[in-house]
């Protein structure tokens, strides 16, 4: 899972994890067995980044089998969310993350993203083309 977060001024939380390559990523995490997606997504940015979010609507699905970016040999399957959030004062949680940054859409892209997040920002920059209301 993974949330493309977006706060009241349309910038975009990207955060560094050396999990992948100290790449930009968005946060993220597994779900908890008999936990729904939206509850998941929401707690799992809370614990990494301490931040209160609203998801929007399902992005994007991916699937990374063995990612040659992640520390170890995995495949997952992301559902990836767009998210809102009121508040800018991220809380890095400093074991998952290790550094953040706020970011407008038109600059998200000159950053050094990890694959799959590059995706997910793509698919959130043709969104707002195709649905200028989504911000």
């Amino acid at each position: 899972m993974g949330a493309l977060i977006v706060n009241d001024k349309d910038e975009i939380l990207l955060v560094k994890s050396y999990k992948w390559g100290d790449k930009y990523t968005v946060p993220g995490g597994h779900i908890e067995l008999g936990e729904k997606s939206q509850a998941a997504i929401k707690r799992e940015v809370k614990e990494e980044v301490g931040l209160d979010v609203e998801p929007v609507r399902l992005l994007l699905v991916q699937e990374a089998i063995f990612p040659s970016e992640y520390v170890k040999h995995e495949h997952f399957i992301f559902m990836d969310y767009l998210c809102k959030t009121k508040s800018s004062a991220v809380t890095p949680d400093k074991d998952e993350i290790q550094d953040y940054i706020w970011t407008s859409a038109d600059k998200v892209l000159q950053l050094e993203l990890e694959a799959y997040t590059r995706n997910l920002v793509m698919e959130y920059l043709r969104t707002l083309e195709t649905e200028p209301n989504v911000k």
